[in-house]
């Protein structure tokens, strides 16, 4: 079980930052990052200071691969996963028109984007 790795998705699904989970939890930013790199294994009481920053159930980081399916189908990049985060962040104060313009403008961008 990659524990490690179940917390940075979650963290990254919700737009967090290391620095966020440090300052909900009073971990150190170092200490989370060797736990989501999978060099330290967080211990109950670490991992339930996590899931309450996180809003999730403690028993979440063990359910078998919901993780996977629900955040990451596509096994997107970290990079990726963190740019859909903001724009989903940034997006859901857009009215409805907003958001027509702007897929349309990612689509034109996308249509146009050398590859």
């Amino acid at each position: 079980m990659k524990i490690g790795s179940t917390i940075r998705a979650y963290r990254l699904q919700k737009g967090l930052s290391q620095g966020d989970i440090e300052k909900k939890t009073g971990l150190l930013r170092c200490y989370l990052s060797r736990v989501e790199n999978g060099h330290t294994v967080p211990s109950l009481d670490t991992l339930s200071k996590i899931a309450l920053a996180l809003d999730l159930p403690i028993t979440q980081f063990f359910a078998d691969d919901a993780l996977s399916q629900q955040v990451n189908p596509q096994k997107l990049s970290d990079e990726e996963l963190r740019f859909l985060t903001q724009i989903r962040r940034y997006s859901s104060n857009l009215n409805e028109s907003d958001r027509k313009l702007l897929l349309a403008m990612v689509k034109k961008f996308a249509a146009t984007a050398v590859r």
